[in-house]
């Protein structure tokens, strides 16, 4: 049953794709800016509510206060969060009401329809095969993003990491959030539960979200400041997802936590 939902959602996100990202591009001939992000993001936001009702995918999210307020228009962050699955990559932007700037690689740009409206978007897209110039990027694109009051999103392991596993935490975001100073919010995530990474198997079953509190960036060396990200963003995910590590014990630092309370889902 799990398989034929799960086909139903792939070809909902082509249908739905096509025409939403044709009609961006068309829009960014004319607009620029949040005009452009925000069409970008109801899409977005479709695609959570299609897994919510084909695949039974819903989600809790705390810690909302934790982010600049709506009121602050010109507070950036930088948030770091953990990255498990494509949901979260679609969910942040559809569930945060502020514009985001992801870093991600340039390859996603040539994704048809998808990319091309990606390509719209003010964002920080890297080669990742050329460190240094993707680096010098990322500092001058993210300082100006950040300083207009973008919050720039990163994932520290770079890559999406298996359910109950731990990354190699890189210290990008925290050397951003230090030269751009910025504080950096860690946020965990725990989507590999029903969406698992390269695969497109969705299974039903609740998301958690969880946001920490800023950490200030001021004074800090990028190593420990990610040390400390790592460690809240590792041990939240043991809180909130106990069963995934169970036959994982905490790494050096890190410390197990009770599991996490209940939470009426969306």
């Amino acid at each position: 049953m799990s398989a034929i939902r799960s086909l139903i959602f792939v070809l909902f996100l082509i249908i739905t794709v096509i025409p939403w990202a044709t009609a961006v591009v068309i829009l960014s001939i004319f607009l620029r800016g949040d005009p452009i992000y925000w069409a970008c993001a109801g899409w977005l936001r479709l695609a959570i509510w299609g897994a919510r009702f084909i695949c039974g995918i819903r989600w809790r999210l705390q810690g909302m206060e934790n982010l600049p307020p709506e009121s602050d228009r010109k507070a950036g962050v930088v948030l770091l969060s953990k990255h498990q699955s494509t949901w979260e990559t679609f969910a942040y932007p559809a569930l945060f009401s502020h514009p985001l700037a992801y870093v991600f690689k340039r390859e996603l740009l040539y994704v048809p329809f998808f990319g091309w409206a990606m390509a719209r978007m003010d964002m920080i897209h890297i080669d990742r095969g050329r460190r240094t110039e993707a680096w010098n990027k990322v500092l001058t694109q993210g300082k100006r993003l950040g300083g207009q009051g973008n919050w720039v999103i990163m994932f520290p392991e770079g890559t999406r990491i298996a359910r109950g596993e731990v990354g190699d935490y890189k210290t990008g975001g925290t050397r951003l959030a230090i030269e751009a100073g910025l504080p950096v919010v860690p946020i965990a995530a725990t989507a590999a539960r029903c969406w698992p990474r390269k695969s497109f198997l969705l299974k039903p079953g609740v998301v958690d979200i969880s946001i920490g509190k800023q950490i200030p960036s001021t004074g800090r060396q990028p190593g420990e400041l990610m040390a400390e990200v790592k460690d809240w963003i590792e041990s939240e995910m043991r809180r909130l997802d106990p069963e995934a590590y169970a036959s994982n014990p905490p790494p050096a630092g890190v410390a197990a936590a009770p599991a996490a309370p209940a939470a009426t889902p969306r």
